[in-house]
């Protein structure tokens, strides 16, 4: 896998998946005027193609992105507290979509998807989000959330799609993609 992402290591290893890290530095730079449902998949093949050695037999390369977008705005990362606080304001008592791409390569075959989950959440007031700020685990997500901490447990009303796409992998379609054939 070919992620600095925690969450990311964290939930491939669940699936039970012997997981090895390698670092991939790439400029995440998307053409303009790309769709938004398109974004995290093109990101996703540009990690892979960043990777440049050889796959041996039976590995396969996974890279991910996750971007949240709220009507029809992508919210990156906050590069400042006010810009998190700003972020959750805008979540706020409204729903929007995370997309995550996946791109699988072997010595054999590539597969490119996207998974997309609708995120609601309920209205959050100052006191919630400056405290959740605070917490000041806001900082590395996009969105400035993670669904698994505590804004996710007391300000998400529903979701519909997958969870684990909110946490930046999604599970389920990753485990059938990587199934459904040889590597």
């Amino acid at each position: 896998m070919a992620s600095k992402s925690p969450r990311r290591r964290q939930l491939l290893s669940q699936l039970g998946i012997a997981v090895r890290i390698v670092d991939v530095d790439v400029e995440e730079i998307v053409p303009p005027n790309t769709p938004v449902e398109l974004i995290a998949a093109n990101l996703a093949l540009l990690k892979a193609k960043g990777y440049s050695r050889p796959l041996e037999e039976g590995q396969v390369l996974v890279t991910a992105d996750t971007i949240v977008v709220h009507r029809g705005n992508v919210l990156g990362k906050p590069h400042d507290c006010g810009e998190a606080i700003a972020m959750l304001k805008a979540l706020s008592d409204d729903v929007h979509i995370v997309y995550t791409g996946v791109c699988l390569r072997s010595a054999r075959r590539q597969s490119l998807f996207t998974e997309r989950t609708d995120v609601k959440f309920c209205r959050l007031d100052n006191d919630t989000i400056m405290h959740y700020v605070d917490q000041g685990t806001c900082m590395d997500k996009a969105g400035a959330y993670g669904i698994q901490e505590w804004i996710g447990m007391v300000g998400v009303e529903g979701i519909e799609g997958c969870y684990y796409n909110v946490m930046g992998l999604p599970l389920s379609r990753l485990y059938r993609e990587l199934s459904a054939c040889e590597w």
